[in-house]
């Protein structure tokens, strides 16, 4: 089956997207981005690039109970660390759920949905899905544009690899989809330096931090 270009093949599997096995653990990884990204990095901060009404996209409306596309809350920001943009990360709440739903989602700002929903008894989260998004894919298209105004050039028929994953609180669904920047790549690798640990396949040893 050929699928639109609008719309991503999700799996419910990592090994349906054949990942480099450094993406596998960025991609099946279930504790918080947020905390990890934090982790690896000197300064991370999120970057509100937009937050409104918007239309969902096309294989996006039946993950939220939708029987076609409509107009709901959307959330896009980039995750940076050292001010790279690591991650573009898309959020969408359907309409009908409601402030007691969702009380936080309208207020985040630039402050990470993540570490609240982590931090929230009252959420459940869903299994992960996974995909290689096409170049044509939206959310590919507005990843390349962010990172283009910072002057980050993507191939012109890059596939990026994302995962997403749906939360209930009461009544109300929240769809998360984060999308893998090239440069998550580069991130454990700096980490890695920091900590005075060789790179894989090095013939150099441990000397730990520079004085």
């Amino acid at each position: 089956m050929v699928l639109s270009s609008a719309c991503a093949r999700w799996l419910d599997h990592a090994n349906g997207v054949n990942p480099p096995p450094e993406m596998r653990r960025w991609l099946t990884d279930r504790t918080s981005l947020t905390l990890k990204l934090t982790a690896r990095s000197r300064r991370f901060r999120v970057q509100r690039l937009r937050q409104g009404r918007a239309l969902c996209l096309a294989d996006e409306c039946a993950v939220i109970a939708l029987p076609r596309r409509a107009r709901v809350q959307e959330r896009e920001v980039l995750l940076r660390c050292d001010e790279r943009p690591v991650v573009y990360a898309h959020t969408i709440v359907p309409l009908n759920s409601t402030a007691s739903d969702w009380p936080f989602f309208g207020t985040l700002g630039e402050r990470s949905l993540g570490t609240t929903l982590f931090g929230d008894p009252l959420v459940r989260r869903g299994p992960l899905q996974f995909a290689r998004l096409p170049a044509q894919h939206a959310l590919v298209r507005r990843a390349v544009a962010a990172a283009a105004a910072d002057g980050l050039r993507l191939a012109p028929h890059a596939q990026l690899y994302a995962r997403r994953c749906l939360f209930r609180r009461k009544n109300g669904l929240l769809l998360v989809t984060e999308v893998f920047l090239p440069a998550i790549a580069h991130i454990q690798a700096a980490a890695d330096g920091r900590q005075g640990i060789a790179p894989v396949g090095s013939n150099a040893l441990y000397h730990g931090p520079e004085r």
